[in-house]
């Protein structure tokens, strides 16, 4: 089991006591749903450097072991710093200590990790692995990595303390997909569940958001999470940016994507999210919305209706009947589909059509709903995918119709591939929060 054991009288706000301290401006009460608009130019992390690193005053020492390896105040500091340079979050006497909390929650799993990369020798992320790593974030910001590195340097970030952060963070991504790669793997069915729960969406709401979430465990309670929630709102609203801060704060599967959570569908989100999503409009900002378990803020990107299309795939067994056919002779037709529709599938049905005499089978192929004949209309939009329909009567003949493919169309629409590596990447990042969560678990981590 974990064991924390604190030292008497000493808490770890004391360690900031002081210090200059750059203030937010004033932000006025916001409306019950919106907390404001955020500075489009604010999407991307600024390339400039602040005109000076924040100053705190911290107890030197040690701040924590964690199995035995250290965590100076030296590195909370530059972890500190490292939070508030990447997330454009100004540093106030309100949000210092979750900036800290934050700090050393991630550097406590930091050791963690290098200690479980320590175990597989073989696991070596070269100089090469960092500086690709580098280029990527300064690509990201807009400049060039030298300058990249100049920006960090003069908020006070020693060079050699990112670049270890990041052979961490690699060698983490690298250890945690070697090992649950296999497990997160998705299932067809899988993978067809979630297509057509796109496909039945298709005609709903749906908003594209970007999602922060405070988990209250991680930051000392709910109120914790709270307050440390309304802090971050008030500086986005000043102009620090949300993708930035969704990277450093957010503890959603999201945070690595600057909080991009997509598409979401009306009614597929928790009572409490729902509401913000029908009251917010674009480009606004949901003040912090309490949920079981922690905290969401939620930003506004676009919305919009359903999507323009539905895609099926169709095939089709039919006996010629023209509109001056008898009664009888429709009645005939319609009598002997009936009797062969429990027999045929979509891989069958055109196999039977060339071997029976009197029946011509087609492959319609893909096409748009509201293109199609009206008589198949309705099985189109209604009928399972997989299942044949009873006769349908049309002025050519007497059809049998098989749905054997359905999806959402437009620019829009996901791909399979896409929702079957969309869902790879939830298992995997759950899998690597159960990992750290039971690394945390068995170890012995001393606050000083």
């Amino acid at each position: 089991m974990r064991l924390i054991r604190c030292s008497t009288g000493v808490a770890l706000a004391a360690l900031v006591a002081g210090g200059a301290l750059a203030q937010t401006a004033p932000v006025q009460t916001p409306a019950p749903a919106a907390a404001g608009t955020l500075n489009p130019a604010a999407e991307q992390t600024p390339a400039t450097a602040p005109a000076a690193p924040p100053q705190f005053q911290l107890s030197e020492g040690i701040i924590a072991t964690v199995n035995d390896q250290i965590i100076t105040s030296f590195d909370l500091r530059q972890r500190m710093l490292m939070i508030i340079a990447m997330s454009q979050v100004q540093p106030t006497e309100e949000n210092i200590p979750a900036i800290q909390q934050q700090a050393l929650n991630a550097l406590i799993e930091e050791r963690l990790q290098v200690q479980e990369i320590a175990k597989y020798p073989d696991l070596v992320i070269s100089d090469a692995e960092v500086d690709e790593e580098v280029a990527r974030m300064a690509e990201d910001a807009g400049t060039t990595p030298a300058n990249y590195m100049q920006f960090l340097e003069q908020g006070g970030i020693r060079a050699r303390n990112m670049r270890e952060q990041l052979r961490t963070e690699i060698g983490w991504r690298a250890l945690v997909g070697g090992r649950f790669n296999n497990r997160a793997k998705v299932s067809r069915a899988a993978v067809d569940q979630a297509m057509r729960q796109v496909t039945e969406a298709a005609s709903k709401p749906q908003y594209l958001i970007g999602e922060i979430y405070i988990e209250a465990a991680r930051v000392g309670g709910q109120q914790a999470a709270v307050t440390g929630a309304d802090q971050l709102v008030q500086q986005m609203v000043a102009g620090a940016p949300f993708q930035a801060v969704a990277r450093q704060f957010s503890a959603a599967p999201s945070a690595p994507r600057g909080g991009d959570a997509g598409w979401v569908v009306q009614g597929t989100v928790q009572p409490a999210l729902q509401v913000a999503l029908d009251q917010l409009e674009v480009g606004q900002l949901s003040r912090p919305i309490p949920v079981e378990g922690g905290v969401y803020i939620i930003y506004m990107r676009d919305k919009r209706s359903g999507a323009a299309t539905s895609l099926v795939t169709l095939k089709q067994i039919m006996i010629e009947a023209p509109e001056t056919a008898s009664p009888e002779t429709v009645a005939a037709a319609t009598a002997r589909l009936e009797a062969l529709r429990p027999q045929l599938t979509c891989d069958t049905m055109l196999a039977r059509a060339t071997s029976e005499q009197g029946l011509l089978g087609s492959d319609l192929g893909e096409a748009d709903v509201a293109n199609l004949a009206p008589q198949f209309q309705q099985v189109a939009r209604t009928a399972e995918v997989g299942t044949v329909s009873t006769p349908v009567r049309t002025p050519l003949g007497v059809h049998l119709v098989a749905v054997c493919g359905r999806r959402v169309g437009g620019a829009d629409a996901p791909t399979y591939q896409q929702v079957e590596g969309r869902l790879q990447n939830q298992n995997l990042a759950m899998l690597a929060r159960r990992y750290i969560r039971d690394l945390r678990a068995d170890a012995l981590i001393e606050l000083k």
